[in-house]
């Protein structure tokens, strides 16, 4: 199974056979964007455009296959760029015209889900309350546990779901409704003088620094939103990092005005502090209250050392079993569209021809479309 990716400013193309990973190749465009301090989308599209078809041959040249052998492709349909998304579903649709094989337009989303079938032979990554990919981890066998819920944290999403079943059966429990964390990280970054991207920057000052020097807001977490497990408020399980984005502005306004020295390390420790401790406290609450077991930790934000070290101490305190993907799998690729595309063909989902449209705005309940 061939997968394309290309929602955002990454080019991915990876290539499973059945859960066996045989190669993942992603070109990104990130470097293209650091002077604009965030992902500029027509920059995006025409990166894509370049990319796509050395990153094509570099994937085939690592798996060590021709393109003849490619039983079927996959793509992400959604959600994602608008323009970016086009780059790849034509791609894709290009190729299985010329190659004759069948064509899977898949969730972004869900497909950050299906790299925990893959037989981790990259390795993983482990820590308090986590457990490799592999044989003995998440993907055992080729199947996911039964109580299954995935934590989705990246520049553009921030979202915990359920997955009863990985191809047709994926459940939304709550997500942000503003700011996804990594754009509240770079936007914060931008206040601190901290450059692009701000996710690294601020993980890294952040060890400098003192996270209860200064208390910044934990958003949604009032009563009125939260309710309780009889009465659930309207946001019980869901974020909002717009409020802390703009407490922040207004602590660096107040320093500058007293002509103190701002506490940059400082300022980025607390900022880390509240996002992390919101986002771990709401994600491990919507697993006890909704029997799950098991949760995958995903996306590009999975790469900030407090988010993994908190959700493996908190999960471990749940008695819920944490599961890292190894890094490069965590953000975005190309083979975990292929995972998922792999997952539609032995469940005998009807491949989806080239009719369809990408979808900007996909639905994470809709897994193929």
């Amino acid at each position: 199974m061939l997968g394309i990716e290309s929602s955002c400013d990454e080019t991915g193309v990876g290539i499973v056979r059945g859960t066996t990973l045989l190669s993942n190749t992603v070109s990104s465009s990130m470097d293209e964007h650091v002077r604009f301090g965030g992902v500029i989308p027509e920059i995006a599209s025409r990166a894509h455009l370049d990319a796509f078809v050395p990153t094509l041959q570099e994937a085939l040249h690592e798996a060590g296959v021709a393109l003849e052998d490619i039983d079927a492709i996959a793509v992400t349909s959604g959600p994602g760029l608008a323009g970016a998304l086009m780059v790849g579903v034509c791609a894709a649709k290009a190729l299985s015209v010329a190659t004759g094989k069948p064509l899977y337009a898949i969730n972004h989303l869900v497909a950050h889900v299906g790299v925990g079938l893959l037989d981790g032979r990259t390795g993983g990554t482990s820590g308090p309350g986590t457990a490799n990919l592999g044989a003995s981890g998440l993907g055992a066998g080729g199947r996911l546990p039964e109580y299954l819920g995935a934590l989705l944290v990246s520049g553009g999403h921030t979202e915990i779901l359920r997955i009863r079943s990985i191809t047709d059966d994926v459940e939304m429990l709550g997500s942000t409704i503003d700011d996804a964390a990594g754009e509240a990280y770079d936007k914060v970054a931008r206040l601190l003088g901290l450059g692009y991207p701000g996710g690294p920057a601020i993980d890294k000052l952040a060890k400098q620094g003192s996270a209860k020097a200064i208390r910044f807001p934990r958003g949604l977490t009032q009563p009125k939103y939260m309710g309780s497990v009889e009465q659930p408020g309207p946001h019980r399980y869901d974020w909002s990092f717009s409020g802390l984005k703009t407490a922040v502005a207004r602590c660096v306004e107040q320093f500058e005005a007293r002509g103190e020295d701002v506490p940059v390390a400082d300022i980025a420790a607390a900022f880390q502090e509240a996002v992390v401790d919101v986002i771990t406290s709401k994600a491990v609450l919507a697993c006890k209250e909704n029997g799950i077991t098991d949760l995958l930790l995903g996306g590009g934000v999975a790469a900030n050392s407090r988010l993994r070290e908190l959700t493996g101490q908190r999960c471990s305190s749940a008695g819920i079993t944490l599961h890292v993907p190894p890094l490069a799998l965590c953000t975005d690729n190309g083979a975990m569209v292929a995972a998922l595309g792999s997952q539609l063909i032995m469940a005998g989902v009807e491949r989806s021809g080239i009719s369809f449209a990408p979808d900007s705005s996909l639905p994470v309940t809709t897994v193929s479309v």
